[in-house]
């Protein structure tokens, strides 16, 4: 996976290469998922989410260029193994995830990986997560409408990034924002960034 999936694509960030090769993704989906663990696609778990593919997940997180004293926030647990890859780059993790059956099944698989430094919050992740920021980066694992939510960019520290596919025109394209910039990097496909009330 990480030789044909990731290096051959252009993913260079070490300390990322080194935490796909490490970490299980089977140990993150349920045992029917399992044996699609590392094809190179998204792959279906409950709630009607998925976890994303090998090379997206590889992809987020290099572009947040961690150099691995951060706390960083991600927006959309899933699985929990976007937190995982997060946590081996990062000193701390912080991970909202709105469906509460999810949030626990990804507690379990990070606790008995004995990834202790990633907290698993049951919420609405568009409100981020104010008590536990500034942050030294934030990934988004769902697709915002036309940009990602004020509050979410109110908790990043200076020059931090800030990872997010958005939908503008009918395209979804994923985005690194820094410093009131928009950097577009790559079509892609989410389930949508949803929120208890319009964030902006």
């Amino acid at each position: 996976m990480v030789e044909r999936q990731l290096r051959a694509r252009g993913i260079s960030d070490e300390c990322v290469l080194t935490a796909m090769a490490e970490v299980p993704r089977e140990a993150f989906l349920p045992e029917d998922a399992r044996g699609d663990a590392y094809r190179d696609g998204a792959v279906g778990i409950d709630e009607g989410q998925t976890m994303s593919q090998p090379w997206i997940v590889a992809c987020m997180t290099s572009l947040l260029e961690l150099k691995g004293h951060e706390t960083v926030l991600e927006v959309g647990t899933g699985s929990g193994y976007g937190a995982a890859i997060l946590a081996r780059c990062a000193a701390r993790v912080v991970t909202v995830e709105r469906h509460a059956r999810l949030a626990d099944q990804a507690r379990q698989a990070l606790q008995e990986l004995s990834f202790d430094n990633v907290e698993v919050r049951v919420g609405d992740g568009t409100e981020g997560a104010p008590d536990a920021g500034p942050f030294g980066g934030i990934a988004v694992t769902a697709t915002a409408e036309d940009g990602p939510p004020a509050k979410l960019l109110r908790q990043l520290l200076p020059h931090a990034p800030l990872v997010c596919p958005v939908r503008t025109d009918g395209r979804e394209m994923l985005y690194r924002f820094r410093d009131g910039e928009r950097e577009p990097i790559v079509p892609v496909r989410f389930v949508p960034l949803v929120g208890e009330v319009d964030q902006n």
